[in-house]
This record gives structure tokens, sequence and C-alpha cells, in this order.
């Protein structure tokens, strides 16, 4: 076996790092009134992330800064903002991909209220979530020691809507949520799509009548905001168009 050390890259190694400037919106609810611009110089490699970008300046420039994150590998939905005009999520967003010829713009995402910098209320968007009863609602009970089945065709119909990690980057993406802050939004409605469409779910019924409100998928624009947003490539606006043609149907 060999006892081989692996090198450090060589000084003219093609693996170059960048100076990249970011100009991210803060705001200290404690210290300002409004929300201001802060400019940071970050040195970064193209395969870093924004994640990476931001964790740099919180733990080498300016600890205060606030956002959020968990996971970092694009699955648990804390670090949706917006980067340069878009919702995404930071830690899926890679520095070769954005233009670092100019600033990198990043603001917290819009349509909740603003806590701290990057860190807004999640707790409108999770209320509406809620509303739309995102659980599995079945009148009768599998047979002793089985699970419920379900045909591959059946579970085909629902598929895309399951991929939903609850980020919010479709819901403050879309215009009406911006301008209604009654509006359910579209990852309640991709989650009632979840389980309107499981053939195992009871309640299909409860949550069309939910949804079928001024408040529900009629105020939808269909302007795939939304769909463009998602992280995971979810097809949210055709996914309200099902739930719309379902209550015109009246049942799934």
């Amino acid at each position: 076996m060999s006892n081989a050390v692996a090198e450090a890259p060589a000084a003219d190694s093609p693996v170059q790092s960048f100076l990249v400037t970011f100009i991210v919106r803060r705001f200290d609810p404690e210290v300002d009134e409004e929300p201001r611009w802060v400019d940071y110089d970050v040195e970064l490699y193209s395969t870093d992330r924004v994640l990476d970008a931001l964790h740099k300046i919180k733990w080498e420039v300016d600890g205060s800064l606030s956002f959020r994150r968990s996971c970092a590998h694009g699955i648990c939905g804390s670090d949706a903002m917006r980067i340069n005009g878009r919702n995404r999520l930071a830690c899926k967003t890679l520095i070769k991909d954005l233009d670092i010829s100019k600033p990198i713009y990043v603001e917290a995402i819009k349509g909740l209220p603003l806590e701290k910098d990057l860190i807004v209320d999640m707790e409108p968007f999770f209320a509406s979530y809620r509303d739309v009863q995102p659980f599995l609602i079945a009148n009768s009970q599998p047979e002793k020691g089985k699970e419920r089945k379900q045909s591959i065709v059946d579970r085909a119909i629902f598929d895309d809507t399951t991929k939903c990690i609850l980020c919010a980057a479709c819901t403050s993406s879309c215009p009406v949520f911006w301008t209604d802050g009654q509006y359910f939004g579209p990852a309640a409605i991709v989650n009632a799509h979840r389980f309107i469409f499981d053939s195992r779910d009871d309640a299909a019924d409860v949550r069309l009548d939910i949804l079928n409100d001024k408040e529900g998928v009629w105020r939808c624009r269909t302007t795939f905001n939304c769909t463009e947003a998602c992280p995971r490539g979810i097809e949210v606006t055709k996914a309200i168009a099902e739930v719309k043609q379902a209550i015109l149907r009246g049942g799934s």
C-alpha cells in the first residue's frame, strides 16, 4: 500500500480565486429605521456558493450579519433569498453561474415581514400551509400489519408536488402574494395538491372547498414566477391549474 502524501496545488494551478463584491440589504430593527445596502469584497472560487460567501462575511468580516441556513445541500429550504433579483437557495447558487464582473445583490425574500437582514417572519407562510390540512386524512384503517396500497400510476399523479421543501421561494416570488396578505400562495396550494390527488386520502373535497375562495386558487394570475423560482423544479403553476380544474369538476 502506498504511503504517498497528496501534494498541495502547484503555484500555477488552474484553480484560481476571485474577488467578488456582494451588496447585501441589511436591517437591524434595534438600529435602523429602514433597510440599507452594505457592500463586501469576498475572495471566492468559482465552485463556491453564495452561502459560502455569506459565511465568509459573517465569520471573517462582520459577525452581525444574520441569515438562516441549515443543511446547506438544497433540502431543508432554510436559506431562500433574493440573489440578483431572483428567488434562489443560497446553498444551490454557484458563483460560477453568476456574473462576477458586477456586484452580486442579496436581500431577503419579499412579501413576508422582515425581521433582520436576510431573515423574514415565516409564520404567515406556515399559517397558510397549515390551513390546507397538509396531511393524510383517511376514513378507514389499513389491514392489520399492512400498508395502504397505491399503484405506480396513482402515485405518479401527485409525485411532483411531494418534492416541496417549504422554502417559500415560490410564494414570495408571487406578485399577488406581495400585494395581498390573505392569499394562500403557491406553496400552500402545492401541498394541498399533494393530498387532493392522493388516492389514499378521503378529504379532497374539504381541501377543494378551502381553496375555492377569493383568496384561494382563483387569485392566481398564472405569471409562472412560482415555477421559475422553485429550486426543486416543481411545476407549480401546473399544479395550481390542476386544482382549479378539480374544483370545476366537483372533485379530484
